[in-house]
């Protein structure tokens, strides 16, 4: 078998034709030969952005009050073993393949018991590609890599499960798994080729990892109808931001009480409450998510309000509006639809004044490109423009090329890498300046990778 996590994921790639192939039949399948259950309880978190955010401060928050936690999240920035964590702890390339190792033992028709199985037998799968063997079931990079978390969760008898949805929800392989409590963070336009061309069906996607009899936690104050109609149909309980729970500013006799915040929700209320470490206003709603789902699973979960405060001071996350120390001001961000444009363009607003700002810009190709350009046009004086370098990426050229049809205010100028147009807005931004880098994962990896710089 396959040595070293570098020809596993190499491997892992080459299993499917299909980058992404949304479908729960050739994973649960898979599963099933591995006869195997999970004993705790299960968060699943989606959404269009935000969810990230409110995997790390379930995590952060959980780990403080003491549980063993496994948390599954997608994609990595700098290495893949970002993606599988338990006790906040990257997965080791040893375990990662072992675990890799017993899912394509399974693929291809074995139970751990070494038997084969009769499901394996009956597979709908039984030719692929010009493949002879009839037990083989092939999984996308993403399934296969699902599985192996969940097993390795499993084998190191975690506390709680978190899992974030890779793409949708109703047909993401991490829903394969029944989760206490699913969240949707917000519901916005991306990845319509899969999920659909309206923000309504968007949502009937996003909702499928709700569960009858279950909390569903919805946290964004626009809900759209979609998300409360299915819930509804399948009998579970909706739990929205502006409704069942909330945030607020406490009034002090001299006005907003800096650095504290309070949170209302079928809990109850929690006070005094510090400021997530990730920045940005929309984290509030992020935070307030949280405790909703910890609302949810108290009896399963006691949390403290030490733990709480502990979990917000102390979560990390990079590439989430992250702020490098030192000047001229660096602004990282995967910023890569124009929902959350919007949200980097109210934080470059909300920042003092200062000069200029870079913008060290790539995004695939796939993407919504001009709804980015057109809600961060105003806060970008010179646009640093590179080339992703991955199937789906975008020529530094054409990249431009759709920035000059927008007629953006700023200038345009094009480099062969990130790595490249970092250097010359380093070189030309002065002091009061800033750089934000933003439009992709893959942006902000490269950005990291040519400073050096490490998983906060």
């Amino acid at each position: 078998m396959h040595k070293t996590l570098a020809n596993w994921l190499s491997y892992l790639e080459s299993l499917h034709p299909k980058t992404i192939a949304l479908g729960l039949e050739r994973v649960d399948q898979v599963w099933q030969r591995l006869n195997l259950s999970p004993n705790f309880p299960i968060i699943t978190v989606g959404g269009t952005n935000g969810k990230g955010s409110v995997c790390a401060m379930l995590e952060s928050t959980l780990h403080a009050a003491g549980y063993k936690v496994g948390c599954y999240t997608s994609p990595h920035l700098l290495a893949y073993n970002e993606r599988v964590r338990i006790a906040k702890k990257p997965a080791s390339d040893p375990v990662l393949c072992a675990s890799f190792e017993k899912i394509e033992e399974a693929r291809k028709g074995q139970r751990l018991d070494g038997r084969s199985s009769k499901l394996a037998e009956n597979s709908s799968f039984s030719r692929f590609r010009g493949n002879d063997d009839p037990l083989e079931i092939p999984l996308t990079y993403f399934e296969f890599g699902t599985l192996a978390a969940m097993l390795l969760f499993i084998e190191k008898q975690v506390e709680v499960a978190i899992l974030e949805v890779g793409l949708g929800g109703r047909l993401d392989a991490v829903n394969i798994f029944d989760s206490d409590c699913a969240a949707v963070t917000s519901v916005d336009m991306d990845h319509m080729d899969y999920l659909g061309d309206t923000r309504e069906k968007i949502a009937f996607e996003k909702a499928g990892v709700f569960r009858a009899g279950k909390v569903a936690v919805f946290g964004d104050r626009d809900m759209p109808a979609a998300i409360a109609s299915e819930v509804q149909r399948i009998g579970a309980r909706l739990w929205r931001l502006g409704g069942e729970f909330d945030h607020e500013l406490p009034q002090g006799a001299g006005g907003l009480e800096r650095g504290q915040w309070n949170y209302r929700g079928p809990g109850g209320a929690r006070t005094a409450l510090p400021y997530p470490a990730l920045r940005g206003a929309y984290q509030l709603n992020n935070a307030s998510t949280v405790l909703a789902v910890l609302d949810a699973l108290k009896d399963k979960l006691p949390v403290s309000m030490d733990a709480v405060r502990r979990g917000l001071t102390e979560v990390s996350l990079s590439g989430r509006f992250q702020v490098l120390p030192g000047k001229p001001t660096m602004i990282l961000d995967v910023a890569h639809n124009p929902h959350a444009a919007r949200a980097l363009a109210g934080n470059l607003a909300a920042m003092p004044p200062g000069g200029r700002t870079f913008a060290v810009f790539s995004m695939l190709r796939d993407k919504d490109i001009a709804g980015v350009v057109r809600t961060l046009d105003g806060q970008v004086d010179a646009w640093m423009v590179a080339g992703i370098n991955a199937p789906r990426g975008l020529a530094a050229t054409q990249l431009a090329q759709l920035l000059n049809a927008e007629k953006v205010k700023g200038i345009v100028r094009t480099f062969d890498t990130v790595a490249d147009a970092l250097a010359q807005a380093c070189n030309e931004a002065a002091e009061n300046d800033r750089i934000a880098v933003f439009g992709s994962f893959h942006t902000v990896a490269e950005a990291m990778h040519a400073r050096g710089l490490r998983q906060v």
